[in-house]
């Protein structure tokens, strides 16, 4: 039985799309199967998992508004049993073309039912805001992933994702959970980085994750390769602590 986890922070910039293709890549590592969703427009995870954008016939938004066939859309990447769903630049209009779905909320639910049990895991990349397709996300997800930047704002934005996540489970999704949150680009050296992670620690406890994204130059770099940090440099911290956050994610499940 495969598990939908969404990575999901309406704020920009904290690390969700790295998370993915470095989560993924290393649960593929381990010989875990698994799909990454590109629910975000911008379509940096599939450029970052080595797909081609321009070249891409079927993507996510081709499934949602013209109900093509879910297999159509996979693509494989270098990474053996690491499979992506791609995005596109116009899944930015299909919130508006959404609209007028019946069961709109429910759309990327069951367009992933049919293959959720190929997979071990499925990993659903949401784009920085709390439109229709990021709730379209956590609808279909069992659990989330909350990336959190260490930095003076990281806990703003927090509350008004929690709120909707409480919302969507007592609506649309009640087996929602939330897998935990991962505190990201932490500089040890930074006294605030500490403040950050002590706070985030005190007020989730033993929902934040023991692993920690430290901030680290081989893992800015590998996406613009087009390759994971696991396969750009296997003995990165970047790749150590996604590796290490593979192991924790395993355990836990």
């Amino acid at each position: 039985m495969g598990k939908i986890i969404a990575l999901a922070n309406q704020k920009g910039g904290v690390g969700k799309t790295t998370t993915t293709i470095n989560l993924a890549a290393s649960l593929a590592t381990l010989e875990k199967s698994v799909l990454v969703v590109d629910a975000d427009p911008q379509a940096n995870a599939s450029s970052g998992l080595g797909v081609d954008i321009k070249s891409v016939d079927c993507s996510l938004y081709e499934c949602i508004i013209d109900h093509a066939d879910v297999r159509d859309a996979i693509y494989t990447t270098d990474i053996d049993g690491l499979d992506i769903i791609p995005s596109h630049i116009d899944l930015v209009g299909a919130e508006i073309e959404m609209l007028n779905l019946n069961d709109r909320e429910k759309v990327l639910k069951n367009l992933l039912a049919p293959i959720k049990d190929d997979y071990d895991y499925i990993l659903i990349d949401c784009s920085p805001s709390l439109g229709l397709i990021t709730v379209n996300s956590l609808t279909a997800a069992d659990s989330v992933i909350i990336p959190v930047q260490c930095e003076y704002f990281a806990l703003e934005g927090i509350s008004k994702l929690l709120n909707t996540i409480k919302i969507i489970k007592s609506k649309l999704n009640p087996g929602l959970e939330i897998e935990g949150f991962l505190l990201t680009m932490y500089d040890s050296r930074l006294r605030l980085a500490n403040q950050i992670y002590d706070e985030v620690k005190r007020h989730f406890q033993e929902l934040v994750f023991k692993t920690v994204i430290q901030r680290n130059v081989k893992l800015s770099e590998s996406p613009s390769h087009g390759l994971p940090v696991i396969l750009y440099d296997a003995d990165s911290t970047g790749s150590k602590n996604h590796l290490a956050l593979a192991k924790e994610i395993i355990n836990k499940n």
